[in-house]
This record gives C-alpha cells, structure tokens and sequence, in this order.
C-alpha cells in the first residue's frame, strides 16, 4: 500500500513540473510574441500562463504535504485547500485582464502581426491541448482534485488562445482589431472556471472535480 501511495505521489508530483515547465515556456514565448507585436491578448495569454505556472507550484507543495506522515489523513482537505487557492489565482488573472482590456479600449495602439505571432499562437494551442489532456488523465487514474482542476483550467486556457489566434486572423485579413472584445471573453471563462472550483454547484457537470469521492464517485463512474 504505501508503494501505491509513493507511486501515487511521485506521479502527481511529476505532472505538476510538467504543468510549471510547459506553462512557463509557452509565457516566455508569448511575451516575446506579444511585446514585438503590441498585442493585448497574446500578452495577456502568456501572464495567464505565468500565473498557471504558480499553479502547478501550488500543486506539488500540496503533494508534498499529503504525501507526509503527519498530514496523511488530511489529504482530501489539503487538495480541497491548494484546489480553492488554484481557483483564486485564476480569478485574479481573470481581473487583471479586464482593466488591461479596458485600457486597450480607451488608448488604441497599432498592433504588428507576423508569421512567427501565428506560429507561437498555433504551438501554444497544441501544447496545451497535450497538457489539459495529460493532466485530467493523471488527475483521474491517480484519484486527485488537484490535478483534475489544473487540466480543466488548462483546457480553457487552449480555448482562450484559440480565441486569441482568431482575432489575429482577423486582424491580419481585414485590419479590424476586437482584441479587446475578445479579452472581456477570456477573462469571463476564467473568472467562472475559478468560481466553479470554489462553489460546485454553479457548475452544470454531474461530477465536479470538487465533488469527487475517491472511495465512492470514482467508483460509481467506472459501472456507468
């Protein structure tokens, strides 16, 4: 049993440096990408990415707690704990994107796309698609609300760029610049998605990660 649980552990732990690198390199790339073209929402993107790497610190400190022997029994609460400071971080995120929206919206600046804008844009799709996918499989065989909620946040954070690289195409075509418009939408999927962590029950899923019973839910999930 306890080389389940080290096993456990050292899975969990190994996903959350995959969750720190990958979203540590995707923020790198983006403000580069961003600050060359002045595009809000491409840097925007990538402090979101900063943020989530934060997130994935959250998640291994989380492990190491439970994984000792003096907190093993508080396991469920600690994840129920590093899950909700997750959620407040997105959040936060969610609010800072808002006032730079705002300020694109009052003082408009020229924006300078290249290939290489749509290049990053379409790698940061696909490396975070690879992520969400890897971290809710890993969230579930290991039983973990933690992980589960990181892959659901990154699987918003792919849908948030794919809405960034639309309005660069747009941009690019026909010179008309909804970024900002196009941040109001990103930061309302993150506010909910954070706010979704912490209350459960504005969520539309049967099973939220929040709500998972790993002696009862999980089990409930594999008769379906």
């Amino acid at each position: 049993m306890a080389k389940t649980d080290s096993t456990r552990s050292k899975a969990i732990i190994k996903a959350g440096w995959l969750f720190i690198l990958t979203n540590f390199l995707l923020a790198v790339f983006n403000v580069i990408i961003g600050l060359i073209s002045g595009s809000l929402a491409i840097t925007s993107d990538a402090a979101h990415s900063l943020i989530d790497s934060i997130s994935g610190i959250l998640i291994i400190i989380s492990e190491k707690l439970a994984s000792h022997k003096k907190y093993a029994e508080k396991r469920e609460k600690i994840e129920r704990i590093t899950t909700i400071l997750v959620a407040l971080i997105i959040i936060a995120a969610g609010i800072h994107i808002i006032i730079e929206a705002i300020e694109k919206l009052t003082e408009a600046e020229e924006i300078e796309f290249s290939i290489w804008t749509v290049l990053v844009l379409i790698g940061s799709i696909a490396a975070k698609l690879a992520l969400a996918v890897y971290l809710k499989r890993a969230g579930k065989r290991h039983k973990t609300t933690v992980l589960t909620a990181s892959g659901t946040e990154t699987m918003n954070d792919m849908l948030i760029s794919v809405a960034v690289f639309i309005s660069t195409i747009i941009y690019i075509i026909w010179h008309v610049d909804i970024e900002a418009y196009i941040c109001f939408a990103i930061s309302a999927i993150i506010i909910k998605a954070g706010l979704e962590f912490i209350f459960p029950h504005i969520s539309h899923h049967h099973h939220h990660p929040l709500d998972i019973d790993p002696d009862h839910d999980h089990c409930h999930q594999d008769h379906k």
